[in-house]
């Protein structure tokens, strides 16, 4: 009876081989592949690498703020806010008066739950930057901070330097003087 043998994993792929002299020559390597460019497929899906948030219209959503560039994120996101509390009220109010009616409601709140995540979406480049800039604010002070370090070091380090002289020249001083 012979017994089958099977491994845990898959062997490597064969393109393994073209970096096996790498660590002697690194530019024996291939070039990695280009960045893909416009829309491809994954899973099935397309895909797109264009980084545009598609509009409440696209989606098929009914935009219930106003249109335009000049948005004021701030007092839209509160009216949408009072609005959803405002609704989500109501439907407490129909669940307990007329239970069957409240399908309306809840498609009222979604689409409120809707309109603010886009208002909250399209924050997000914004969000991004000044999280970038207070990273990057952050990393100045830390260098900055280990210079001041490094020079207290250096002078503490100086200073020993100049007392450890001090003392070697006193003792030569000693050593050469007769008693």
């Amino acid at each position: 009876m012979a017994m089958a043998t099977s491994s845990a994993y898959p062997p490597p792929p064969p393109f393994y081989r073209l970096y096996k002299d790498f660590e002697q020559d690194p530019s024996s390597a291939p070039e990695p592949p280009p960045p893909i460019e416009g829309s491809y497929q994954l899973f099935g899906a397309t895909y797109t690498t264009d980084v545009v948030l598609p509009s409440l219209e696209d989606q098929g959503v009914r935009q219930l703020y106003p249109k335009g560039p000049d948005i004021d994120f701030k007092k839209e996101l509160r009216t949408l806010n009072r609005e959803l509390q405002l609704h989500i009220l109501e439907l407490a109010d129909i669940l307990v008066e007329r239970p069957s009616q409240y399908a309306r409601r809840v498609e009222d709140i979604s689409l409120i739950f809707k309109n603010l995540h886009h208002l909250l979406n399209s924050l997000r480049p914004h969000q991004a930057r000044a999280t970038l800039i207070h990273l990057l604010e952050s990393q100045i002070q830390r260098r900055k901070q280990a210079i001041e370090d490094i020079k207290q070091r250096r002078e503490e380090a100086q200073r020993l330097l100049g007392e450890s002289l001090v003392i070697i020249e006193g003792s030569q001083q000693q050593v050469m003087t007769p008693m």
